[in-house]
């Protein structure tokens, strides 16, 4: 029998969690995520939306594309992800890891309705790119509109939070990894 305990989304989740010393119980209190639905993340019969995997993230002290990065193996220095992969994410999270793994890179490709209900800041530099739709930034006291081919590039350091405006809307972000360990 195959040991596959522990590799997804949920086993990177729980190797976190341990690594921090934290009890579930820590980790609910934190997220303001139940202790059940944690349970089942780790043990990969839940799959989170994106916002409550952000949620997670804060509460371990690491960033949502940290933990899909700890989620794949990066040892094979050629990686395809194909369209179809699992992501580990709820199916409506319009989310979808593009590079896996902990690599120098993350690239992340958002469908459909996004909200700008959450705030960035990274201490890399990320590019926007547009490639269906139309996208809002508000970034540096401005609200920047995107349109399809359009491409934003935020410098280290910039808060900044986004939503789509339309629901066809595709948009591919590329950051240069923080570098943070799991």
């Amino acid at each position: 029998m195959e040991e596959t305990q522990g590799r997804g989304l949920g086993g990177a989740v729980r190797r976190r969690r341990r690594a921090l010393d934290l009890t579930l119980a820590v980790l609910a209190d934190r997220s303001g995520l139940s202790v059940p639905f944690l349970s089942q993340i780790e043990n990969e019969r839940a799959r989170p939306s994106i916002r409550s995997l952000q949620r997670i993230a804060d509460g371990l002290q690491t960033t949502a594309v940290q933990l899909m990065a700890a989620a794949h193996d990066a040892g094979n220095p050629l990686h395809v992800v194909r369209a179809q992969d699992d992501a580990g994410l709820a199916s409506d999270t319009g989310v979808r890891p593009l590079v896996r793994g902990n690599r120098q890179m993350h690239a992340l490709e958002f469908t459909g309705t996004q909200h700008a209900d959450r705030e960035f800041l990274h201490q890399n530099d990320e590019l926007m790119y547009v490639a269906d739709g139309t996208a809002e930034v508000h970034a540096e006291g401005r609200t920047i509109v995107l349109d399809r081919g359009d491409t934003l590039y935020l410098t280290g350091g910039v808060r900044h939070r986004w939503r789509a405006t339309s629901p066809e809307t595709r948009v591919l972000l590329v950051a240069v990894s923080d570098g943070g360990d799991l």
